[in-house]
């Protein structure tokens, strides 16, 4: 079956070689967590593609924190996927089972195709 792009991460397919995106909301949803993933000067020839999310894993627990990540969020997604609107980014911090970890859900909407999605991201510190 054909798709759109490579599913990340990379992975073997039996029927075409890699497994393939199967539709534009998958695209969108994979787009926007690399985004939000990527650190700034981590892309070649973009310098200032990505929120970086991993380097405020040691950022103090505070409303500005968030506000700062939130407005990076809102920056990068303008700038870079304009055909997606925010409609709201929740922060979860408190969680017993990973108390070092950052829980992050983006709700969205894709304006083409007036449809809403949403990704959930927790980011922790590698070992």
């Amino acid at each position: 079956m054909a798709g759109f792009s490579p599913s990340m991460p990379i992975r073997r397919d039996g029927d075409n070689g890699f497994a393939l995106t199967q539709s534009m909301i998958e695209v969108i949803r994979q787009n926007l967590r690399n985004l939000v993933l990527t650190n700034p000067g981590e892309r070649m020839m973009i310098p200032d593609f990505g929120v970086g999310i991993k380097r405020f894993l040691f950022e103090m627990d505070h409303a500005s924190t968030y506000g700062t990540i939130n407005s990076t969020i809102e920056s990068q997604v303008s700038q870079y996927m304009p055909f997606v609107k925010l409609i709201d980014v929740q922060f979860d911090s408190d969680s017993q089972a990973n108390p070092g970890a950052l829980y992050i859900k983006i709700i969205y909407e894709i304006q083409p195709l007036e449809l809403t999605d949403g990704i959930e991201l927790t980011v922790e510190a590698q070992a």
